[in-house]
Parts: structure tokens; sequence; C-alpha cells
């Protein structure tokens, strides 16, 4: 049986371009092959047909005077947008036709899906590990938190981290016999101790539940997701005030396992995108507005057993952790326990 399917989810036909032609879509486990017939009068203008930010990668020119444009890419080469759910990773992308420049909006869009069953030879870090932060939470859920090596391949064997360099922090949960659930990081912080002290310095990384403050000043993101279960923060390490006394460094988290239909301003993960000076949500791009509180606060409405029904959260500490060569890398402001609301 084959592990994977394509579904078309819309097709928007804008009356400059009704006959664009016929579309036929083949999703493979880590691809695409796509042949879109386009009439002869559109052959001058091949290349303003895109698969996301793709071109062609071929063409021929049929008997009938139409042209067929294939499209044969890596899902992740052309922009699609990769979401977990569940056992399957769906991928979205569209096709489009482009007769003016980028910044005009096109004359033919035609979105699409592909559905494919995770891959279960896909490396997913072992559990119960030397280095990995562990704890436990109700309903027989445990919280992990463990730092990766570089290519994201193993846990690292080392707790030293170059200043500067990208520190790949995993977070998961081990569900046993629970149902699936989707884990977030609603908020972590840098310490210098494994618990937060009153008047302690710490250096905030994610907040308001669950915005990536760290990238609005440095390259952290969090990185797409292999699994719902699990997540990882890549994280870019920066010079600690309290590392000239106390050079260890512990990575405080919060974490949630969530309903995964149930995503909200107080239950989500976002990346702050430079290029567009907007936020984005890690999970479906689409529902970024969820992530327009993160400038401002995303408060937190309490419902009367919401949260007991829909989630469980569980703090986990990752550490000790040393960032060697110090530098003059330019890092967050510094704040107190106190300055937490």
């Amino acid at each position: 049986m084959k592990n994977y399917v394509c579904m078309i989810v819309l097709a928007v036909i804008a009356s400059a371009a009704a006959n664009a032609g016929d579309i036929k879509i083949d999703c493979s486990k880590d691809s695409v092959n796509i042949t879109w017939t386009i009439p002869a009068e559109f052959i001058p203008h091949a290349t303003r047909f895109f698969l996301g930010s793709c071109i062609p990668s071929d063409f021929a020119i049929l008997q009938s005077g139409e042209a067929e444009l294939y499209f044969k890419h890596k899902y992740m080469d052309c922009n699609s947008r990769r979401r977990p759910k569940g056992k399957r990773v769906i991928y979205q992308n569209e096709l489009t036709y482009r007769p003016k420049t980028r910044n005009h909006p096109a004359d033919f869009t035609y979105p699409f899906e592909c559905y494919s069953h995770r891959d279960q030879n896909k490396w997913i870090p072992k559990f119960n590990r030397p280095g990995v932060g562990v704890a436990e939470g109700h309903g027989n859920l445990i919280f992990h938190l463990a730092l990766l090596n570089e290519d994201l391949s193993a846990i690292s064997k080392s707790n030293e981290v170059p200043l500067g360099s990208m520190m790949p922090i995993w977070a998961a949960v081990e569900q046993k016999s629970h149902q699936p659930m989707l884990l977030l990081i609603d908020e972590c912080v840098a310490a210098a101790t494994p618990e937060l002290q009153p008047a302690g310095q710490y250096y905030p990384l994610v907040g308001n539940q669950g915005c990536l403050l760290a990238s609005t000043w440095g390259n952290s993101k969090f990185l797409p997701r292999y699994h719902s279960s699990a997540m990882v923060l890549n994280l870019q390490t920066f010079k600690l005030a309290f590392t000239d006394e106390l050079p260890q460094v512990y990575i405080n988290c919060k974490l949630v396992a969530w309903d995964p239909e149930a995503l909200s301003e107080e239950r989500k993960a976002c990346n702050y995108v430079k290029e567009t000076g907007s936020w984005e949500l890690l999970d479906d791009p689409s529902q970024s507005h969820l992530c327009s509180c993160c400038d401002s606060s995303c408060k937190y409405r309490h419902k009367r057993g919401a949260d007991k029904s829909r989630g469980i959260a569980q703090n986990v500490v990752l550490g000790p952790l040393r960032f060697v060569n110090p530098s003059d890398e330019v890092g967050p402001r510094s704040t107190t326990r106190s300055d937490l609301k």
C-alpha cells in the first residue's frame, strides 16, 4: 500500500486565466511530480508558471499545439509548508501563473496538499539517555528536554557550546497510551541555577505563551517538526552576564502537551520572520494571526476545566551547559525573576 496521497484542496482561476490547462499531480514519499498542460497561447509565457518558488523542470510541445510543463521537485525545495498531524505529514503548496512581476497577485492559483506517513525509520531521539532533562506529568505523560549535536542526528555527547553557534534543543513528550498530543514550548529562560530564584538573573527565550522571543534579536528558530509530539528549538547562543562568575547555564522551560486541534493565542509556537517583520505560526502559517499578540501580551483566559481536558503542562530543566569562548556577542536584555508577572 502506498504511504502517500495527494488532495486538491482548492482551485481559484481568475478570468484572465480561465483556460490555463489541465493539471495532474503525483505525490510520492518526499517529492511531487506535476504535469501541467497549457494551451498554445500560454507557451511564450511558460516560465511564468510556478510550483511554489520553482519554475518548470522541463517542458514539451504536443502535436495538438499545447505544451506540457513538468515539475519534479522535493517538497522542501519549493517552499512547501510541512505540517505534522498524528502519524502523517502534510505538505502544502500551490501552483501559480504569474504573467506579471511577483509583487502583483497571481492570475491563477491552484493550492494542493500531499499526505505522507511519517518515516518510521527516521531518527527519533531515544528516551532516558544521559544528559536529558526529564519530568513526569499527569496522565502517564513524560516530558523530555535535551541538547542535540550539530546535525540533529543524536543527543550531544558534550555540554559545551561555542558562543554565537546554534544550539539545537529537543523537547518531546512520551505519550504511552495517551491520546495523540501536540508538544508546545510555552516559555523558556536561561538562568544560572536549575531553579529560578526570586531575585536571580535570567534571560527570556520563549515567552508570551509560545512566542520565540530569541528570534527577534538573533537567528534562533523553531525548526519544522518531524512529529507532533516533539519540536526542536534551534537557539543561537550569546554571552550571559552571570557566566563571568557562574559558568554554568540552565535552560528552564515550561512544556505543554496540547490538543492539536485547539491552537489559540494562548497555545501556539511562533517564529519571528525578520524579512517580513511579522510572526509566523510554526504548525500552520495560514493561521499566523494567532501570533499577532506576540508583540504585546497574549493574555491567558482561563476556562474552568479547559486546560485539564485539552492539555497538560510541566516544567523541565536542561543543564548544566557551558557557553565557551566568550566574545562580545550582543544578546537580549537580562532581567530578574521579580520582573515576571
